[in-house]
């Protein structure tokens, strides 16, 4: 097991004021509400510059099907992660000042759909459903009634969320009487689809690997991290955050994704920025230690998924940040984490 020392470090990138901004930064700082921000922007730049030109090529240009295939691993290991994690945060806090909120549109409709995003659907099924209903049994996504180091429990969970989305947020917002929501959901997939069709008429092959794949994958990664986020359950209290997500630190996949990791802190206080989240559970080491919060170090949500499709509780087991005193043994460990991923009866 990770050994947290009285003192704890945390290596998760948190929030230093630079003592000199660059011309660069000045410049797009002028855009954006918080100046702790600008990876975002600078993403957003880069993003702009590199993929939107190498999708035209693409397109343009006919290129062998096996050197297009290239753009894929591409788009997915150097920037589709990092993205996801752009729109996640400026889903709770839009980037751009009121002046220049368009420019928030072109997020979600211009970039969205190049790295798998359908326009619309993040925002409405993450802040008008999931962080309204918490995992809950009217949560659309809740990991509660599944097995949750089932494969085939996992399956189900994928094809409902994969092939439902649509169908499923459409009826929950109708149902809600959210009806500006509603009209958002089924906008933009219904544009996303359509977009896409009538691309494979012009190019099908370019098409496959802009569009659809990145869509799969974008979807596969959502869906298996949304699993792992929400993976180990205390069954006598799932409302609680601390007792119905984790809390991953000192990992690459946080200092790449904005803290992502730092799920529990995120549920607790979904609007808290994202380099306060260290902070906020150094702060509260405590009350994380006194509420059983499950910790881990040094890993990432997805390879929790694979761990629990595995069954592998051994390795979870010595990523697992043992905050009680005395420290629990590896047995007492893994038993912990197997209680907590059983299938959960609703109502």
């Amino acid at each position: 097991m990770k050994e947290i020392p009285n003192t704890l470090v945390i290596t998760d990138s948190m929030y230093k004021k630079k003592p000199m901004y660059s011309m660069g930064d000045r410049l797009l700082m002028r855009f954006i509400n918080d100046p702790r921000d600008l990876p975002f922007m600078y993403f957003l730049v880069q993003a702009t510059l590199i993929i939107v030109p190498l999708i035209v090529l693409l397109y343009i240009v006919a290129i062998p099907w096996y050197f297009a295939a290239l753009y894929v691993p591409f788009n997915i290991f150097l920037f589709m992660d990092r993205f996801i994690l752009l729109l996640h945060n400026t889903s709770h806090r839009p980037l751009f000042r009121k002046k220049y909120q368009i420019l928030n549109l072109y997020i979600v409709w211009i970039l969205g759909p190049l790295f798998g995003e359908s326009p619309e659907t993040y925002f409405v099924h993450h802040i008008g459903m999931h962080h309204v209903e918490e995992n809950l049994e009217a949560d659309l996504s809740s990991t509660m009634s599944y097995k949750r180091d089932s494969f085939i429990g996992w399956l189900k969970y994928f094809f409902r969320f994969f092939f439902g989305t649509l169908f499923e947020l459409s009826f929950y917002m109708a149902k809600k009487g959210r009806r500006k929501l509603l009209i958002r959901i089924v906008a933009g997939e219904l544009t996303f689809f359509i977009l896409v069709a009538l691309l494979c008429v012009i190019n099908p092959v370019a098409t496959l690997f802009v569009f659809i794949l990145p869509f799969i994958f974008c979807r596969f990664a959502m869906i298996a991290g949304n699993w792992a986020q929400h993976a180990f359950i205390d069954s006598s209290r799932p409302e609680d955050p601390f007792a119905s997500s984790i809390t991953l630190i000192n990992c690459r996949y946080n200092r790449r994704c904005y803290n992502d990791g730092y799920h529990i802190g995120h549920h607790r206080k979904a609007r808290l920025h994202w380099t306060e989240l260290p902070l906020e559970f150094q702060e509260h080491r405590e009350l994380y230690k006194s509420q059983g919060a499950i910790v881990f170090a040094g890993i990432d949500f997805l390879m929790i998924w694979i761990l629990l499709m595995f069954k592998r509780y051994d390795i979870l087991a010595r990523h697992f940040v043992d905050l009680q005193n005395p420290r629990r043994s590896i047995k007492e460990v893994i038993a912990l984490l197997k209680n907590r991923t059983k299938a959960i009866p609703v109502r």
